[in-house]
């Protein structure tokens, strides 16, 4: 399978299964699971030619690890990252004392003022190290590694998740959590 089918077949399944299932008439279930013969049945119908194999193969081969499958092999979601509501089952976990954010270096002022929100998705995604943190950044142009002091947000009562990937999420960062590269 070419990489270029793959990465097509994965960024379909973003958008299926993290922001818009009625883009091929896809009917998620409470927590973001869907029936995986059904998504191969509307994705085909909708003109995106994927088999199970094929879903099989991004969900396996993904260095991001996005999707799941689930243990009968019948249904997929995604692990995070959604714009529609769905309840991911994650309970609150006691985050490490430090995680980190990947961002582009234009978003510094408007994070200097507002700290780090949701926008469109449920949570604020945070990595455990700065190798993925400068990745997730240069998607959106000149990388920005913030430090986020978690456990002390977590001390404070703020909650921490982690999903199956190993992706941190939150609610949202106040400014006064965030330490900024001294070149910011």
């Amino acid at each position: 399978m070419s990489s270029v089918n793959l990465t097509k077949t994965s960024k379909f399944l973003s958008l299926v299964l993290r922001h818009e299932p009625e883009a091929i008439g896809l009917t998620l279930d409470a927590n973001g699971w869907a029936d995986l013969d059904e998504l191969v049945r509307l994705a085909n119908a909708d003109g995106k030619p994927v088999t199970r194999e094929l879903i099989e193969q991004v969900v396996r081969d993904s260095d991001k690890q996005r999707f799941a499958i689930s243990e009968d092999g019948a249904r997929i979601r995604a692990n995070q990252g959604h714009s529609i509501e769905v309840d991911l089952e994650l309970a609150p976990l006691p985050p490490p004392a430090t995680l980190y954010h990947g961002t582009a270096t234009r978003f510094a002022k408007s994070i200097r003022k507002l700290g780090l929100v949701k926008q469109s998705r449920q949570h604020v995604h945070l990595s455990s190290d700065q190798a993925t943190a400068i990745k997730v950044g240069s998607r959106h142009g000149k990388a920005l590694v913030l430090t986020i002091r978690a456990g002390e947000m977590n001390a404070r009562g703020l909650s921490f998740y982690q999903s199956a990937n190993g992706v941190w999420l939150t609610d949202a960062v106040a400014a006064e959590f965030i330490d900024w590269p001294e070149q910011h």
